[in-house]
């Protein structure tokens, strides 16, 4: 038990972030990129792009051929943050940032793609001509506003100068404005773009605010989801049904971050019909979640009694609910599926929860103050969310600190 201890403290610092956080937010980050980037460039590809973002002061840009080496050095700049950060949250802030702003640039790639309009002159010199032919290998000449670099040298700066002190941080700012710099020395973009990326860098830092990334993580997920689906199910598969699902997920996004529980209109147990027309990706994929959970705990009891008259689990079958006793009053905390026929009634009580979001305050006593009142009345009570993980075990612990439990068997 010790050695399990030491291992923990190695791996999890007193920050409480685990190297495990920081690779899976780096590998998440690359993910997207990879996905998106090049399907972006793919389009302009296709399309035979012509258009371009130059000004006139563009024409006086020089080409620098060594302005490739901090091109290329924003990658491990971009690695490095996730291993320099100290915090979750810091973590948390920093990878959905530069995840925005790669979604949102290949969007904008995709809505409006343009090509870079000057013809890259020879370089001569042996180190930046390699890197020049590795960079013509993984990129091309289109992805233009906004400059993702410069985005993400934002970023970068808001994530890392905090952390540094004096000449580090004096070199990290020098270092991300030759960044940002080479993205147009070495004829990789117009100045426009970079007026572009720096903004998009600026709105992504004003949109990911520290200390409200745990309150909004759903949120963002489905946001970028949606997005995601945007570029991959509209422009490049063309398809109107995905898009269709693309703004039902943006939907989604946007009932969780205003904290609007109630949005499915579930009623009576049932989802109205501008649900399934608004929501139907979500509550398809809630229903097929549901079923995969009926077959991985076919072995385990669908509720467990934890009190007299009590009972906690998950959404039930026709079959399941038999086993309920005659009328039992049962309290809904899922919104996502439809209540079993045989449970709706006069003793069926809602109150939609969100799913993997902490409740408010208000929305919790709701729940107990319900729960409380037909347990003094003598009444059964099945209390369920959707699958039993979550929501129906939460409100299972904060009954029990005022009714301290006794055992029972599960009842299957």
């Amino acid at each position: 038990m010790h050695d399990l201890s030491q291992k923990r403290c190695l791996t999890t610092p007193p920050g409480g972030l685990s190297l495990r956080s920081r690779i899976g937010q780096f590998a998440l980050n690359w993910l997207v990129f990879i996905l998106c980037y090049p399907l972006a460039n793919h389009l302009a590809q296709q399309a035979q792009v012509r258009r371009s973002f130059a000004l006139g002061l563009d024409a006086a840009v020089p080409f620098v051929p060594w302005m490739i080496v901090p091109y290329a050095s924003s990658g491990l700049v971009f690695t490095l943050v996730f291993f320099r950060v100290r915090t979750a949250e810091q973590l948390r802030v920093v990878s959905r940032r530069l995840m925005l702003a790669t979604v949102a640039g290949t969007l904008v790639f995709a809505f409006i793609p343009a090509r870079f309009s000057r013809a890259r002159p020879i370089v001569e010199d042996a180190l930046p001509a390699a890197l020049f032919r590795w960079l013509d290998m993984v990129d091309l000449p289109y992805n233009q506003l906004p400059s993702l670099h410069v985005a993400y040298s934002v970023i970068l700066w808001f994530a890392l100068a905090p952390l540094m002190k004096g000449g580090v941080r004096a070199l990290l700012g020098a270092l991300l404005l030759m960044v940002g710099a080479s993205a147009t020395l070495t004829w990789q973009h117009h100045l426009a773009d970079l007026a572009a990326g720096l903004v998009l860098g600026a709105v992504c830092a004003f949109v990911v605010q520290p200390g409200h990334t745990r309150r909004h993580t759903v949120a963002f997920h489905y946001a970028l989801a949606s997005g995601v689906l945007l570029l991959v199910g509209v422009f490049v598969l063309r398809s109107w049904i995905l898009g269709y699902a693309a703004a039902s997920l943006f939907l989604v996004a946007y009932a969780y971050l205003v904290r609007r529980a109630g949005f499915l209109f579930k009623r009576d147990g049932r989802h109205a019909l501008v649900a399934w027309l608004l929501y139907w990706p979500y509550l398809t994929g809630y229903r097929l979640t549901w079923f995969l959970v009926l077959l991985r705990e076919r072995r385990h009891p669908a509720l467990t009694q934890h009190g007299p008259n009590l009972w906690f689990g998950r959404r039930l079958t026709e079959a399941e609910a038999r086993v309920l006793p005659v009328r039992c009053h049962v309290i809904d905390l899922c919104a996502e599926l439809p209540e079993a026929t045989s449970l709706r009634g006069q003793r069926y009580s809602s109150f939609p929860l969100f799913d993997l979001q902490a409740p408010r305050p208000s929305e919790l006593r709701q729940v107990l103050d319900a729960l409380d009142r037909l347990q003094r009345a003598g009444e059964p009570v099945y209390v369920h969310c959707a699958m039993g993980y979550s929501r129906s075990r939460l409100i299972n612990r904060l009954h029990t600190r005022k009714h301290p439990p006794c055992r029972y068997r599960s009842t299957s």
